[in-house]
């Protein structure tokens, strides 16, 4: 059985999706404040998060930001606001969804299983120990240190997620070549590519604004339109 925290501050919603997704072997524990979540979420150890947006004592967008610098596991955000700069926004903090309350139950327990097999695929084949099998690399005044999963840019430390440094590890080991989105999703999450999932994108973008990368004008991390993205090694002397 799934282990889900839902943080949603109406009690009506948070039974009523508790007890859909617990007729379909989801544990769905409710806690009605953002600014209790964090504890909750480290105590019992879920293998997702679901936010509403909208919450007392800390909103979902933060909660969501907070938890991706520490957390590697699919967050989900619900709500009932239908708007494309939340969602866009959503997806800059490090969501891996975002749907409506108003979705149908069985999308939604659809969607949810979905980032589910996906965290399974992405834990029965962990990044971490293919990593420590490298030694640190280094671009002009760009070192990654894949055992210490550190990154130093122009001799400051870079802070990155999890995720934004096994994308960067990612890129940087195949420097100067194309990485399609189909071969980085396969690498670090094992599913391939629909045409749809625009997180690789958001994931890209985010890491080029940690990177000083140019968002107008990329030179570092560069995309190669139709193709994908290409890290380019040479871009990193000053």
């Amino acid at each position: 059985m799934n282990k889900i925290v839902f943080v949603e501050d109406d009690p009506e919603v948070g039974a009523l999706i508790a007890a859909y997704l617990g007729k379909h072997d989801m544990d769905v524990i409710v806690e009605p404040r953002g600014d209790r979540a964090e504890e909750v979420i480290a105590r019992e150890k879920p293998e997702l998060v679901l936010l509403d947006i909208m919450l007392p004592g800390k909103d979902g967008m933060t909660l969501c930001r907070d938890l991706r610098s520490q957390w590697n596991g699919p967050i989900v955000l619900l709500t009932s606001l239908d708007s494309d700069m939340n969602h866009i926004l959503s997806l800059e903090m490090g969501a891996n969804d975002y749907i409506l309350k108003t979705t149908p139950p069985a999308v939604l327990l659809a969607r949810l299983r979905l980032h589910l097999r996906q965290r399974t695929g992405v834990a029965a084949e962990p990044a971490t120990p293919s990593l420590k099998q490298h030694k640190a690399i280094s671009f002009g005044t760009l070192s990654i240190d894949p055992v210490n999963r550190q990154v130093m840019l122009a001799g400051e430390q870079v802070s990155l997620s999890t995720a934004d440094f096994e994308l960067l590890w990612e890129l940087a080991t195949h420097a100067g070549q194309i990485m399609d989105r189909d071969a980085l999703l396969k690498n670090l999450r094992g599913v391939s590519y629909d045409g749809m999932d625009r997180s690789v994108d958001v994931a890209i973008s985010r890491l080029r604004k940690k990177l000083l990368d140019s968002a107008t004008e990329p030179y570092r991390i560069k995309t190669v339109r139709n193709k994908g993205y290409l890290f380019a090694p040479h871009a990193w002397d000053n």
